[in-house]
């Protein structure tokens, strides 16, 4: 029998009811339980919590990541800077070291910066007042609605609505989807302010493999970016990484706006996701993708 792929999924901050706490992912998590192998066997067992604390301040099962069986961590990064300990960036970083794939997201401003202390996966994710991108001629606010949020912020429509994405050529596997018209993924959830992410020029490893295009200004920006395995100086094989520039790709009030959202929540919701089935078919096949393409 084959082991299933055992997946942490991981918020950076403690529950909270009126938040958008582990809970809020739950079709998320019933989807990637549900996958069977051709025996019929489940692909992934699939642990979902939030951010505790033990006496130190450290979560106990991030700050031992190194020491887990888990082969992946899908971090939904949540918080605004104090979302990771020393030593729970440690203990991601000794995962990473071990060969273990990493999903990281986040959303706009600095919404999940507690990362910018992970090793490469810090350098993917652009925020306002850590690791800006280094275009300085996106150092403004795209969206035009929420003017309360600062940049990074861009547009890709409503919540419960979707996105048409553009695959970066040559597309990668991640991106595959036999069941399209086109062979390839086309749609995402869409959300009115996504994050920055992007690639350094010397990094070899990484690329920017899908794109979006801001509904409010029409400027491209960056979906998606992988990076795969490589040794380091300690020839350690460095686990892959996909960051996403938001977390909404994954949550359920952005596949289903039926679901609800936490209060705080203002911008009025679209019906799209709910209108065109594709772009369900479309984010539930990246996120298979993702967790075999992690696995590997």
């Amino acid at each position: 029998m084959t082991t299933p792929i055992r997946i942490l999924l991981q918020t950076t901050i403690p529950t909270t009811e009126d938040d958008w706490s582990i809970f809020r992912f739950s079709l998320l998590q019933d989807y990637l339980a549900s996958m069977q192998d051709a025996m019929g066997k489940p692909l992934f067992e699939v642990i979902a919590r939030d951010r505790t604390s033990d006496a130190e301040g450290n979560d106990p099962v991030l700050s031992s990541l190194g020491e887990s069986d888990f082969n992946q961590l899908w971090l939904f990064a949540l918080d605004t800077g104090e979302g990771l300990t020393d030593q729970d960036i440690a203990g991601i970083n000794a995962f990473h070291q071990r060969g273990r794939g990493i999903l990281t997201t986040r959303d706009h401003q600095d919404m999940g910066c507690s990362m910018c202390g992970l090793v490469d996966i810090g350098d993917l994710h652009y925020f306002n007042t850590q690791n800006p991108d280094p275009d300085n001629s996106r150092w403004s606010r795209d969206d035009p609605h929420t003017t309360y949020i600062s940049w990074p912020n861009y547009y890709s429509g409503a919540n419960g609505d979707y996105q048409q994405i553009t695959p970066v050529t040559p597309i990668h596997e991640l991106l595959n989807n036999p069941l399209s018209p086109s062979g390839f993924i086309e749609f995402f959830p869409s959300h009115p302010h996504e994050g920055g992410i992007g690639v350094s020029p010397d990094n070899p490893h990484a690329r920017v493999i899908a794109l979006s295009k801001s509904l409010a200004t029409g400027r491209d920006f960056n979906l998606v970016v992988a990076l795969d395995h490589y040794s380091d100086a300690q020839g350690n094989r460095i686990g892959r990484v996909v960051a996403n520039s938001s977390f909404h790709h994954f949550v359920d009030y952005n596949w289903d706006i039926t679901k609800g959202c936490p209060t705080f929540v203002d911008e009025p919701p679209g019906d799209g996701m709910k209108s065109e089935p594709r772009a369900l078919e479309d984010i539930k096949m990246y996120v298979l993708n993702v967790a075999l393409w992690l696995a590997q």
